[in-house]
């Protein structure tokens, strides 16, 4: 079964490729060079310092606050990507998602391999004089969860393949996180690959040296950057993880840009902060940098300023504390079936504009997270009784609305027993929003 799918999917991808027929003759070509003072990328013959974003939605902020690159994981969509980003001046990490095996993929399958090499050969022959292509990233995360060391072959034989199509982009492959075992292995079985690619979260500083005592002698990207990952931080006593709100997370960004990437100008090349749109990741707000309709919180901010030296003309709302009758999501809250608690949201804004507040409970997301990256479904939403203090309400089916000094409401906690997590969003009424929530649990 695994092999027909395989083979179907092959097959279906040479339908799509054969539709497009335009053929590109307008390569911009890219080299790594190395100087006295180290690693350097040229595009067209200009260096070229990586300030880019993971993901394909909200371009045009991405240009206005200083990004140069997006970054792709797979050819979905290839033509249009690449075409609005070069419109745009952006140029594309392209993405050629190579099988994993904690999906599936058997790299003792010769047949599904070789269909899958076939694949990205007739994708580069396709995409490869683009002008938007920079880099051919051939796999990510292969090393999550894996245990066959072939994935390296493939990996090592698609970017041969690579350089025989295609002299005018270096080849890179993605790693979560960085061990010594990886490092080796890539080196000793994947010599055609020219860049190592990182996607690491709160470990992101020290990278640096890590990188060089783990024997990397090449340059370096880091592919994946943000918040702390939801299997870095504190757990509740029910193994709830609990968030960073939207500040310290715009604190963290800062400072690991800072302090873990723009430091280090001798090997690392660039960095993918991750994820410039939205998605369900453990919570629907934990690792976009936007929320569902488009808002943006202070991580939007600290980006522009790193990237452009300019902070933006209105600044978002700041969230200092959220918590439920005096406790926060590390004094593991139990609460009481439909007994009344208070709320309290410590939000200021920068501009002094008047706040709007959306507050939601989900039911807990344990046993529904997904890894690396997997598709998730949100938990349900919990209807719930709300009454405000000194503010007005507004009941919106399962979210609720409070205006005024409404950062502090009174709520029944929902008569079924387990876990929960209430959530937050601050408006300023000028597409900025502060984000926090805090897990508790009925009995």
């Amino acid at each position: 079964m695994n092999r027909i799918v395989y083979l179907l999917t092959f097959v279906l991808s040479m339908v799509q490729i054969a539709s497009y027929a335009q053929n590109y003759s307008g390569a911009i070509k890219v080299e790594i060079k190395k100087d006295e003072n180290g690693y350097q990328l040229y595009r067209g013959g200009q260096p070229y310092y990586i300030k880019g974003v993971g993901g394909q939605t909200y371009l045009d902020k991405a240009i206005e606050y200083g990004a140069n690159s997006i970054r792709t994981w797979g050819a979905a969509d290839a033509v249009k990507v690449l075409d609005e980003a070069h419109e745009k001046g952006l140029s594309v990490l392209f993405g050629l998602w190579v099988g994993q095996e904690r999906q599936g993929f058997d790299y003792n399958d010769g047949k599904a391999v070789q269909a899958q090499f076939e694949n990205f050969r007739e994708v580069v022959r396709k995409y490869k004089d683009h002008p938007a292509v920079l880099l051919w990233g051939i796999g990510n995360e292969n090393d999550l969860m894996y245990s066959n060391r072939k994935v390296w072959d493939a990996i090592n034989d698609i970017a041969k393949m690579v350089h025989e199509e295609d002299p005018n982009h270096p080849t890179m492959t993605v790693t979560a996180g960085l061990d010594v075992a990886e490092v080796q292995l890539i080196k000793e079985k994947a010599p055609h690959i020219d860049i190592y690619g990182i996607n690491t979260y709160g470990e992101l500083i020290g990278i640096d040296k890590q990188i060089r005592s783990y024997g990397w002698e090449g340059p370096y990207i880091i592919s994946e950057w943000g918040p702390n990952g939801h299997w870095e931080v504190p757990t509740t006593e029910w193994g709830a993880p609990i968030e960073q709100s939207s500040s310290t997370k715009a604190y963290w960004y800062e400072k690991r840009f800072q302090e873990g990437i723009a430091r280090d100008r001798e090997k690392c090349v660039g960095s993918y902060v991750f994820l410039w749109g939205q998605k369900q990741e453990t919570t629907p707000t934990w690792y976009g940098i936007f929320m569902e309709n488009g808002e943006e919180t202070e991580v939007s901010d600290v980006l522009q300023h790193e990237w452009s030296s300019e902070w933006p003309e209105n600044r978002a709302p700041h969230i200092a504390a959220l918590k439920i009758d005096g406790k926060e999501a590390m004094d593991n809250i139990y609460l009481e079936p439909n007994k009344p608690y208070e709320i309290f949201a410590d939000v200021t804004d920068p501009d002094k504009d008047n706040l709007i507040y959306k507050w939601q409970i989900l039911e807990s997301e344990i046993g529904l997270t997904g890894s690396g990256g997997d598709a998730e479904v949100v938990p349900d939403p919990v209807r719930i009784v709300f009454k405000g203090e000194k503010s007005q309400f507004s009941r919106l089916d399962d979210e609720y609305l409070s205006s005024g000094s409404a950062g502090k409401v009174v709520f029944r906690a929902p008569v079924k027993t387990g876990g929960y997590r209430l959530f937050v969003y601050a408006y300023d009424g000028n597409g900025n929003v502060a984000t926090a929530n805090v897990p508790f649990y009925v009995r």
